[in-house]
């Protein structure tokens, strides 16, 4: 977890670095940038390399990495943030899962007033690259996700609430799939 952790605080460094540079009028300030974001890069490369030796140390690990691989728009930060931060996919319902990660509907109803279903709560970290997944999965087709994203798009749904609906929606496929230990299916999902 604490590699994980190192790793988004790369990013996140490297992310800045490179918009000062963008700003950086003098010589002398662009190369230092460069040579900071060039050794925060060899040092975002050791950290993959350490977490994928992590993943490799341990079978379990290797074979519920290897599964959520298989999915469309789940890539290997994806898959290492759910093994180091959700430890519990696959072994949960999918409400409880929903719930936890902070994809689940709550009413936001009193007395006779009826508002509208939100989601809160749950682990932050774990819901952006969910996001981020899901994204990627519409953008690459990933037919369960993208068909349900187009089928809600056409029902009138704002792209958000759609977009919220897919997390959902991966976030159990992933789920089963890790109990059921199965491989990604397309026509089931």
């Amino acid at each position: 977890m604490e590699l994980l952790a190192r790793r988004r605080q790369l990013v996140e460094m490297i992310v800045t670095e490179g918009n000062r540079l963008k700003q950086a009028i003098g010589k002398g300030v662009r190369k230092e940038l460069k040579a900071h974001i060039a050794w925060l890069e060899k040092r975002l490369r050791e950290s993959d390399r350490g977490l994928h030796e992590a993943v490799e140390q341990s079978d379990v690990w290797q074979a519920k990495y290897d599964l959520l691989c298989e999915v469309k728009g789940i890539g290997p930060v994806t898959s290492l943030t759910f093994l180091a931060l959700l430890p519990e996919l696959g072994q949960l319902d999918r409400k409880q899962i929903a719930a936890l990660v902070g994809v689940a509907p709550y009413n936001c109803d009193s007395g006779t007033m009826k508002g509208r279903r939100r989601i809160w709560g749950g682990r932050g970290e774990v819901r952006s690259v969910l996001y981020m997944s899901v994204l990627s999965g519409i953008r690459a087709k990933n037919p369960p996700i993208y068909e349900l994203y187009t089928r809600l798009k056409l029902a009138g749904k704002k792209s958000k609430v759609a977009i919220v609906a897919c997390m959902r929606k991966l976030l159990v496929i992933l789920n089963a799939m890790l109990r059921d230990q199965t491989h990604f299916d397309a026509n089931k999902a």
